[in-house]
């Protein structure tokens, strides 16, 4: 095991750790199934119902996703990263061979169990990197291994898409090249370097360590030497959690990168809750004899996001003003193609607005991403982003739980309710975009706008903007009281002639 952890020097270079993980993370990314994954457990390979994969299999992965982020978080940097992405992609392996071999609701729901730990991991695999090269190439690595998980993805969902509409390939077989596309992830894992330090404790322990066993050889008993021990410990644990807290209270103290953590926390929760569900709206929707093409318009969206993101990285914006604005303005597109998507009955303007989401949805990520990095401490990122992904996933189990407990039985009526959350991040964050604005382009004194102004302004952006939201709700409503009383009465009619044929 000592070969593999110091197979590529870390002093070295970084260009070996750095090829190693964009290799783990295109080969655990690439996993051909997921775009079809609904189709595969509703149809005749494991013969479940809409009903139980919506209500029972899938919100296992957001429950136990919940559960996992915190201790996986805390565990990662005192294991030092390797470990946990090893951990990853054998999770990953467990996951999909259950997915192919398992049957019934159980086994579905222990594979998503299984990969709920893996996407919990996921903080290790994007914290492992900033600990094994130098800083000075933190910005080009950190595209380098976005990039491979993006173009992972995509070339998996195009893969599928081709096998499935030229080579007529099954559902099995794209299982099947999942499964051995994760464990050459898991092979590659044991080869990356094993960092020597980690971003939150570095030196902490190491001189702690150093007492102890200065103080090791001077006891005479064996009894003192377990003493000693358990205190430091004790004292290391202690320092370790003290220090997490004092770097939130550092991190989160700026208002700038709280409106961008927030964005990011809330961003990834609207995100997951849509692309885990949409594949029971396109099931809904798709017509008889229909091919789908789930495959094709997630790798083209991931293809486009990944363009915008990486054009958002050479606008010469000044972010630090305009950046909240910009989060507010594109969000409200966002929900306004996922209210398109709850409104419209074709299938291809399903998928337009879908390709449209989700473009928009990596491109005001990467934004929040630079942000957020570029006014932390490199050291802290790792935390952030933990912090973050918690939040993000406590939203999302609590999204889950109200779509779950729903008594409508459309599909198409939770995406109603993303919309809605969408928009209401779009309000937040254009209202303040607005103030930032007015704030940082309009001191105070001169002859520029002054305060009572600015609030003004904000005060009827607010109002037409709850104004418009209140009309479009209302018109929500009722078309689906009536949707809802049509469905009721049918159900009824279905009852009263199953019980006069009884």
């Amino acid at each position: 095991m000592r070969v593999f952890c110091h197979y590529v020097p870390c002093r070295a270079g970084w260009v070996g750790p750095t090829v190693l993980l964009c290799i783990y993370g295109f080969c655990s990314m690439m996993r051909p199934i997921e775009p079809f994954l609904t189709e595969f457990l509703t149809g005749t390979y494991k013969n479940l119902t809409t009903e139980q994969v919506t209500r029972q299999v899938y919100p296992v992965w957001t429950y136990s996703s919940l559960v996992l982020l915190i201790p996986v978080l805390l565990v990662t940097d005192f294991l030092r990263y390797k470990p946990v992405i090893i951990l990853q992609g054998l999770t990953y392996v467990t996951a999909f061979l259950l997915v192919l071999f398992g049957s019934g609701v159980h086994s579905a729901q222990l594979a998503f169990f299984c990969y709920s730990i893996a996407t919990a991991a996921d903080v290790a695999y994007f914290s492992y990197i900033y600990s094994i090269v130098p800083p000075s190439y933190y910005q080009r690595v950190t595209s380098y291994v976005r990039g491979a998980i993006l173009l992972g993805y995509a070339v998996g969902a195009l893969l599928a898409q081709l096998l499935l509409s030229l080579g007529r390939v099954s559902l099995y077989c794209l299982g099947f090249i999942t499964l051995i596309s994760v464990s050459v992830a898991l092979i590659t894992s044991f080869f990356l370097p094993m960092p020597k330090t980690s971003l939150f404790l570095k030196g902490t322990y190491s001189a702690q360590q150093e007492n102890s066993d200065e103080d090791t050889h001077s006891s005479e008993s064996q009894d003192f030497f377990i003493w000693v021990k358990s205190v430091t410990a004790a004292k290391h644990v202690g320092t370790m959690f003290r220090g997490l807290i004092l770097d939130c209270k550092k991190c989160y103290s700026s208002v700038a990168v709280l409106f961008f953590c927030i964005w990011a926390a809330t961003g990834r929760c609207g995100f997951y809750q849509v692309t885990g569900y949409v594949q029971l709206l396109w099931v809904y929707m798709q017509p008889n004899n229909f091919t789908a093409y789930n495959g094709g318009v997630d790798a083209i969206s991931t293809l486009t996001g990944a363009a915008a993101s990486v054009a958002v990285g050479h606008m010469s914006l000044e972010w630090s003003v305009w950046g909240e604005l910009v989060l507010g303005g594109f969000t409200f597109l966002i929900a306004g193609a996922i209210f398109l998507m709850d409104l419209t009955d074709n299938i291809w303007i399903n998928y337009t607005c879908f390709s449209l989401f989700k473009t928009i949805y990596l491109q005001l990520a990467t934004i929040c991403t630079f942000q957020i990095a570029k006014m932390l401490n490199r050291r802290r990122y790792a935390l952030v982003f933990g912090i973050n992904s918690f939040v993000g996933t406590v939203l999302q189990s609590v999204l889950t739980a109200i779509v779950i407990n729903t008594h409508n039985p459309l599909i198409s009526f939770q995406f109603l309710i993303y919309a809605s959350y969408f928009a209401a991040i779009s309000l937040l964050f254009t209202v303040r975009g607005v103030y930032t604005v007015l704030h940082m382009k309009c001191p105070a004194g001169g002859n520029h706008t002054p305060k009572d102004m600015r609030i003004f302004i904000i005060t009827v952006i607010i109002y037409y903007s709850s104004n418009r939201i209140k009309s479009i709700c209302r018109h929500c409503t009722f078309m689906y009281i009536n949707i809802f009383n049509q469905s009721k009465s049918g159900y009824l009619s279905v009852c009263r002639q199953q019980d006069s044929t009884n």
